[in-house]
Protein backbone atom coordinates (compact mmCIF):
# COMPACT_ATOMS: atom_id res chain seq x y z
CA UNK A 1 0.00 0.00 0.00
CA UNK A 2 1.02 3.57 -0.97
CA UNK A 3 0.44 6.64 0.86
CA UNK A 4 0.47 10.60 -0.89
CA UNK A 5 0.39 11.47 2.86
CA UNK A 6 2.73 11.65 5.74
CA UNK A 7 1.36 7.98 7.89
CA UNK A 8 1.45 7.59 11.85
CA UNK A 9 4.14 4.75 12.00
CA UNK A 10 3.66 2.64 15.44
CA UNK A 11 7.15 0.58 14.23
CA UNK A 12 9.61 -0.37 17.15
CA UNK A 13 12.45 0.49 15.72
CA UNK A 14 13.67 1.70 13.13
CA UNK A 15 10.57 4.19 14.41
CA UNK A 16 8.89 7.37 13.74
CA UNK A 17 10.96 10.69 13.68
CA UNK A 18 9.99 13.87 14.15
CA UNK A 19 9.28 15.87 11.12
CA UNK A 20 11.01 19.00 12.11
CA UNK A 21 14.58 16.79 11.51
CA UNK A 22 13.50 15.09 8.46
CA UNK A 23 13.01 18.40 7.12
CA UNK A 24 16.27 19.79 8.34
CA UNK A 25 18.51 16.73 7.13
CA UNK A 26 16.50 16.88 3.45
CA UNK A 27 17.12 20.46 3.43
CA UNK A 28 20.74 20.16 4.35
CA UNK A 29 21.67 16.66 2.24
CA UNK A 30 23.28 18.41 -0.55
CA UNK A 31 25.11 20.92 1.22
CA UNK A 32 25.84 20.96 4.96
CA UNK A 33 27.01 23.80 6.37
CA UNK A 34 28.32 25.73 3.15
CA UNK A 35 30.79 22.83 2.15
CA UNK A 36 28.87 22.01 -1.15
CA UNK A 37 28.79 18.33 0.29
CA UNK A 38 26.55 16.07 2.42
CA UNK A 39 27.37 15.42 5.91
CA UNK A 40 27.85 11.15 4.62
CA UNK A 41 30.75 12.46 2.39
CA UNK A 42 33.14 14.86 4.35
CA UNK A 43 35.96 13.53 6.95
CA UNK A 44 34.61 11.95 10.16
CA UNK A 45 38.14 13.70 11.24
CA UNK A 46 37.66 17.11 9.76
CA UNK A 47 37.13 20.23 11.83
CA UNK A 48 33.61 20.62 10.61
CA UNK A 49 32.61 16.88 11.63
CA UNK A 50 34.56 16.64 14.61
CA UNK A 51 32.70 20.13 15.82
CA UNK A 52 29.78 18.05 15.01
CA UNK A 53 30.56 15.43 17.31
CA UNK A 54 31.41 17.48 20.51
CA UNK A 55 28.10 19.23 20.13
CA UNK A 56 26.36 15.74 20.03
CA UNK A 57 27.93 14.37 23.10
CA UNK A 58 27.25 17.97 25.02
CA UNK A 59 23.85 18.03 24.12
CA UNK A 60 23.31 14.59 24.96
CA UNK A 61 25.09 14.94 28.55
CA UNK A 62 22.93 18.22 29.03
CA UNK A 63 19.88 16.17 28.45
CA UNK A 64 20.70 13.26 30.43
CA UNK A 65 22.81 15.39 33.14
CA UNK A 66 25.54 13.10 32.84
CA UNK A 67 28.04 13.54 34.79
CA UNK A 68 32.28 14.14 34.05
CA UNK A 69 32.73 11.02 35.66
CA UNK A 70 31.01 9.11 32.72
CA UNK A 71 32.32 8.52 29.19
CA UNK A 72 29.84 8.77 25.83
CA UNK A 73 31.06 6.72 23.14
CA UNK A 74 29.03 6.66 19.77
CA UNK A 75 29.89 3.51 18.62
CA UNK A 76 28.64 0.51 15.71
CA UNK A 77 26.88 -3.03 16.04
CA UNK A 78 23.34 -2.08 17.97
CA UNK A 79 22.72 -3.41 21.83
CA UNK A 80 23.48 -7.11 20.81
CA UNK A 81 27.27 -5.94 19.94
CA UNK A 82 27.31 -4.28 23.11
CA UNK A 83 26.09 -7.70 24.94
CA UNK A 84 29.08 -9.35 24.30
CA UNK A 85 31.44 -5.68 24.72
CA UNK A 86 29.92 -5.83 28.04
CA UNK A 87 30.95 -9.24 29.86
CA UNK A 88 34.41 -8.69 27.73
CA UNK A 89 35.23 -5.18 29.47
CA UNK A 90 33.43 -6.11 32.97
CA UNK A 91 33.59 -9.45 33.95
CA UNK A 92 37.11 -9.30 34.79
CA UNK A 93 36.20 -6.97 37.77
CA UNK A 94 34.46 -10.06 39.39
CA UNK A 95 36.13 -11.39 42.81
CA UNK A 96 36.61 -15.33 42.07
CA UNK A 97 36.76 -15.37 37.97
CA UNK A 98 34.37 -13.82 35.63
CA UNK A 99 30.65 -13.71 36.34
CA UNK A 100 27.75 -11.39 35.99
CA UNK A 101 24.36 -11.67 37.61
CA UNK A 102 21.25 -10.91 35.14
CA UNK A 103 18.00 -10.25 35.57
CA UNK A 104 15.56 -11.52 32.42
CA UNK A 105 12.45 -10.29 31.49
CA UNK A 106 12.09 -10.51 28.03
CA UNK A 107 13.62 -11.41 24.74
CA UNK A 108 16.48 -8.95 24.87
CA UNK A 109 17.48 -9.66 27.92
CA UNK A 110 17.62 -12.77 27.55
CA UNK A 111 19.80 -12.54 24.73
CA UNK A 112 22.05 -10.27 26.93
CA UNK A 113 22.23 -13.44 29.17
CA UNK A 114 23.06 -16.16 26.59
CA UNK A 115 25.42 -13.78 24.47
CA UNK A 116 27.31 -13.86 27.95
CA UNK A 117 27.55 -17.03 28.73
CA UNK A 118 30.62 -17.15 26.48
CA UNK A 119 32.48 -14.78 28.06
CA UNK A 120 32.45 -16.66 31.82
CA UNK A 121 29.73 -17.35 34.01
CA UNK A 122 26.44 -16.03 33.44
CA UNK A 123 24.19 -16.21 36.46
CA UNK A 124 20.02 -16.22 36.11
CA UNK A 125 19.69 -14.16 38.80
CA UNK A 126 15.67 -13.77 38.36
CA UNK A 127 13.64 -14.55 35.75
CA UNK A 128 9.79 -14.28 34.15
CA UNK A 129 10.75 -16.62 31.42
CA UNK A 130 7.72 -19.25 33.02
CA UNK A 131 4.99 -15.87 33.41
CA UNK A 132 5.94 -16.16 29.77
CA UNK A 133 7.98 -12.65 29.95
CA UNK A 134 4.48 -10.91 30.60
CA UNK A 135 5.59 -9.43 34.42
CA UNK A 136 8.95 -8.49 36.43
CA UNK A 137 9.61 -10.80 39.25
CA UNK A 138 9.13 -9.76 42.59
CA UNK A 139 12.38 -8.41 44.21
CA UNK A 140 12.21 -10.69 46.96
CA UNK A 141 13.05 -13.66 44.42
CA UNK A 142 15.76 -12.36 43.00
CA UNK A 143 18.78 -14.47 44.05
CA UNK A 144 22.27 -12.24 43.31
CA UNK A 145 25.77 -13.61 43.43
CA UNK A 146 28.47 -11.98 45.96
CA UNK A 147 30.80 -12.32 43.89
CA UNK A 148 29.61 -11.38 40.29
CA UNK A 149 30.85 -7.92 38.45
CA UNK A 150 27.87 -6.52 37.82
CA UNK A 151 24.26 -6.93 37.23
CA UNK A 152 22.54 -6.73 33.93
CA UNK A 153 18.84 -5.66 33.13
CA UNK A 154 17.15 -4.17 29.97
CA UNK A 155 15.06 -1.33 31.36
CA UNK A 156 12.42 -1.65 28.89
CA UNK A 157 11.02 -4.84 26.83
CA UNK A 158 10.69 -3.28 23.81
CA UNK A 159 9.01 -6.93 22.02
CA UNK A 160 6.88 -7.50 25.57
CA UNK A 161 5.72 -4.26 26.91
CA UNK A 162 7.35 -4.61 29.70
CA UNK A 163 9.25 -1.41 31.65
CA UNK A 164 10.79 -1.05 35.05
CA UNK A 165 9.40 1.61 36.65
CA UNK A 166 12.56 2.36 38.42
CA UNK A 167 16.31 1.49 38.68
CA UNK A 168 16.12 -1.62 40.44
CA UNK A 169 17.44 -1.80 43.87
CA UNK A 170 20.64 -4.61 43.89
CA UNK A 171 22.15 -3.45 47.46
CA UNK A 172 25.00 -1.51 45.77
CA UNK A 173 26.40 -3.84 43.16
CA UNK A 174 27.39 -2.59 39.62
CA UNK A 175 24.13 -2.22 37.42
CA UNK A 176 24.21 -2.47 33.96
CA UNK A 177 21.30 -1.04 31.85
CA UNK A 178 20.29 -1.99 28.40
CA UNK A 179 17.74 1.16 27.30
CA UNK A 180 17.79 0.71 23.94
CA UNK A 181 13.74 1.37 23.65
CA UNK A 182 13.34 4.03 26.50
CA UNK A 183 16.37 6.30 26.51
CA UNK A 184 15.49 10.02 26.56
CA UNK A 185 11.97 9.19 27.39
CA UNK A 186 12.09 9.51 31.06
CA UNK A 187 13.94 11.32 33.76
CA UNK A 188 16.79 9.05 34.78
CA UNK A 189 19.42 9.29 37.59
CA UNK A 190 22.44 8.02 35.71
CA UNK A 191 24.63 7.48 38.96
CA UNK A 192 22.91 4.74 39.65
CA UNK A 193 24.08 2.30 36.92
CA UNK A 194 27.65 2.25 35.99
CA UNK A 195 26.99 1.52 32.32
CA UNK A 196 23.71 2.51 30.34
CA UNK A 197 23.72 1.08 26.48
CA UNK A 198 21.29 1.56 23.49
CA UNK A 199 20.72 1.48 20.15
CA UNK A 200 19.69 4.64 18.44
CA UNK A 201 16.73 3.55 16.17
CA UNK A 202 14.04 3.12 18.67
CA UNK A 203 14.20 6.56 20.73
CA UNK A 204 16.88 8.80 18.95
CA UNK A 205 17.15 8.66 15.46
CA UNK A 206 18.28 6.39 12.43
CA UNK A 207 19.87 3.14 13.46
CA UNK A 208 23.49 2.93 12.55
CA UNK A 209 24.86 4.34 16.23
CA UNK A 210 24.95 2.60 19.10
CA UNK A 211 25.18 4.95 22.55
CA UNK A 212 27.65 4.00 25.87
CA UNK A 213 27.54 6.08 28.69
CA UNK A 214 29.92 4.35 31.05
CA UNK A 215 31.46 5.21 34.50
CA UNK A 216 35.21 6.39 33.50
CA UNK A 217 36.47 3.94 36.24
CA UNK A 218 34.72 0.77 34.97
CA UNK A 219 36.97 1.30 31.48
CA UNK A 220 40.29 -0.22 31.13
CA UNK A 221 39.58 -4.21 33.26
CA UNK A 222 38.99 -5.35 29.28
CA UNK A 223 39.68 -9.36 28.74
CA UNK A 224 42.80 -9.97 26.52
CA UNK A 225 40.64 -11.05 23.95
CA UNK A 226 38.71 -8.03 23.61
CA UNK A 227 38.80 -6.97 19.84
CA UNK A 228 39.78 -3.53 19.86
CA UNK A 229 36.55 -2.27 18.32
CA UNK A 230 35.09 -3.50 21.36
CA UNK A 231 37.68 -2.13 24.21
CA UNK A 232 36.08 0.73 25.59
CA UNK A 233 39.21 2.12 26.79
CA UNK A 234 40.46 2.17 23.30
CA UNK A 235 37.56 3.82 21.68
CA UNK A 236 37.30 6.56 24.13
CA UNK A 237 41.09 7.12 23.77
CA UNK A 238 40.19 7.69 19.86
CA UNK A 239 36.97 9.51 20.35
CA UNK A 240 34.91 6.60 19.56
CA UNK A 241 36.80 6.81 15.99
CA UNK A 242 38.99 3.92 16.38
CA UNK A 243 37.47 3.04 13.01
CA UNK A 244 35.01 5.68 10.71
CA UNK A 245 31.86 6.10 12.73
CA UNK A 246 28.36 6.39 11.27
CA UNK A 247 28.40 9.91 10.60
CA UNK A 248 25.19 10.19 9.23
CA UNK A 249 23.38 8.46 12.40
CA UNK A 250 25.62 10.64 14.68
CA UNK A 251 24.30 13.90 12.34
CA UNK A 252 20.73 12.55 12.42
CA UNK A 253 21.09 12.00 16.41
CA UNK A 254 22.50 15.10 16.81
CA UNK A 255 19.34 16.88 15.58
CA UNK A 256 17.10 14.81 17.13
CA UNK A 257 19.00 16.05 20.36
CA UNK A 258 18.23 19.71 19.21
CA UNK A 259 14.44 18.60 19.13
CA UNK A 260 14.01 17.57 22.29
CA UNK A 261 15.97 20.05 23.57
CA UNK A 262 13.23 22.50 22.14
CA UNK A 263 10.45 20.33 23.52
CA UNK A 264 11.63 21.21 26.79
CA UNK A 265 14.19 18.71 27.61
CA UNK A 266 13.52 15.08 28.92
CA UNK A 267 11.37 16.24 31.87
CA UNK A 268 8.78 17.77 28.95
CA UNK A 269 9.01 15.11 26.78
CA UNK A 270 8.28 12.74 30.17
CA UNK A 271 5.18 14.34 30.81
CA UNK A 272 4.15 13.78 26.86
CA UNK A 273 5.00 9.81 26.97
CA UNK A 274 2.85 9.30 30.10
CA UNK A 275 -0.27 11.50 28.45
CA UNK A 276 0.20 8.89 25.42
CA UNK A 277 0.55 5.86 27.21
CA UNK A 278 -2.39 6.98 29.98
CA UNK A 279 -4.89 7.70 27.06
CA UNK A 280 -4.00 4.42 25.16
CA UNK A 281 -4.12 2.10 28.85
CA UNK A 282 -7.18 3.77 29.59
CA UNK A 283 -9.45 2.69 26.08
CA UNK A 284 -7.63 -0.68 26.57
CA UNK A 285 -8.96 -1.17 29.83
CA UNK A 286 -12.30 -0.65 29.31
CA UNK A 287 -12.81 -2.47 26.20
CA UNK A 288 -14.76 -5.97 25.41
CA UNK A 289 -12.46 -6.65 22.84
CA UNK A 290 -8.86 -5.67 23.31
CA UNK A 291 -6.99 -6.71 26.66
CA UNK A 292 -3.31 -5.66 27.80
CA UNK A 293 -1.48 -8.97 29.88
CA UNK A 294 0.70 -6.37 31.77
CA UNK A 295 0.34 -6.06 35.24
CA UNK A 296 -0.32 -1.99 35.34
CA UNK A 297 3.12 -1.19 37.67
CA UNK A 298 5.22 -2.67 34.50
CA UNK A 299 3.45 -1.38 31.27
CA UNK A 300 6.12 0.23 29.29
CA UNK A 301 5.37 3.52 27.96
CA UNK A 302 7.05 3.22 24.81
CA UNK A 303 5.94 0.06 23.51
CA UNK A 304 2.02 -1.24 24.29
CA UNK A 305 1.27 -4.52 23.40
CA UNK A 306 -2.53 -5.99 22.78
CA UNK A 307 -4.39 -8.48 21.71
CA UNK A 308 -7.60 -8.68 20.35
CA UNK A 309 -10.05 -11.26 22.42
CA UNK A 310 -11.37 -12.71 18.69
CA UNK A 311 -7.97 -13.42 17.38
CA UNK A 312 -9.82 -14.22 13.95
CA UNK A 313 -10.37 -10.49 13.65
CA UNK A 314 -6.37 -10.00 13.80
CA UNK A 315 -5.97 -9.84 9.83
CA UNK A 316 -9.03 -7.65 9.27
CA UNK A 317 -7.59 -5.05 11.85
CA UNK A 318 -4.33 -5.05 10.68
CA UNK A 319 -5.48 -4.34 6.81
CA UNK A 320 -7.99 -1.56 7.68
CA UNK A 321 -5.89 0.13 10.37
CA UNK A 322 -2.88 -0.10 7.47
CA UNK A 323 -5.39 1.71 4.82
CA UNK A 324 -6.19 4.04 7.53
CA UNK A 325 -2.57 5.53 7.98
CA UNK A 326 -1.89 3.62 11.43
CA UNK A 327 0.57 0.99 10.04
CA UNK A 328 3.27 -1.23 11.83
CA UNK A 329 1.26 -2.41 14.48
CA UNK A 330 1.51 -6.10 14.71
CA UNK A 331 3.16 -7.60 17.57
CA UNK A 332 6.61 -9.03 17.62
CA UNK A 333 6.20 -12.83 16.20
CA UNK A 334 7.53 -14.29 19.57
CA UNK A 335 4.61 -12.20 21.65
CA UNK A 336 1.96 -12.60 18.69
CA UNK A 337 -0.96 -9.73 19.28
CA UNK A 338 0.00 -6.15 18.14
CA UNK A 339 2.19 -3.69 19.46
CA UNK A 340 1.79 0.35 19.02
CA UNK A 341 5.58 1.81 19.49
CA UNK A 342 5.03 5.32 20.64
CA UNK A 343 8.50 6.98 21.36
CA UNK A 344 8.91 10.68 21.98
CA UNK A 345 8.63 11.58 17.87
CA UNK A 346 5.33 10.17 18.05
CA UNK A 347 2.74 13.08 18.36
CA UNK A 348 -0.30 13.19 20.78
CA UNK A 349 -2.68 13.15 18.00
CA UNK A 350 -1.58 9.65 16.76
CA UNK A 351 -2.57 8.28 19.58
CA UNK A 352 -5.98 9.70 19.08
CA UNK A 353 -6.15 8.26 15.76
CA UNK A 354 -5.23 4.87 17.02
CA UNK A 355 -7.91 4.86 19.99
CA UNK A 356 -10.66 6.35 17.67
CA UNK A 357 -10.17 3.76 15.08
CA UNK A 358 -9.90 0.83 17.80
CA UNK A 359 -12.79 2.19 19.31
CA UNK A 360 -14.93 2.37 15.48
CA UNK A 361 -13.37 -1.34 14.66
CA UNK A 362 -14.21 -2.72 17.96
CA UNK A 363 -18.33 -1.14 17.52
CA UNK A 364 -18.03 -2.59 13.87
CA UNK A 365 -16.55 -6.09 14.90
Amino acid sequence: MTFDRRIFNFAAGPATLPEEVLKQAAAEMLNWQGLGASVMEVSHRGKEFMALYEEVLQDLRTLMDIPDSYEILMLQGGGLGQNAAIPMNLMPLAKNGPKADFLVTGVWSEKSFKEAEKYGVAHLAASSATEKFNTIPDRSTWQLSDDAAYVHYCANETIGGVEFPDVPEVNGKLLVADISSNILSKEIDVTKCGVWFGGAQKNIGPSGVTIVIVRKDLMGHSMRITPSIWDWSKQAATDSMLNTPPTFSIYMAGLGFKWLLKQGGVKAIEKRNQEKAHLLYNFLDQSSLYENRIPKEYRSRMNVTFFLKDESLNTQFLEQSNAAGLVALRGHKAAGGMRASIYNAMPLEGVKALVEFMRDFERRA
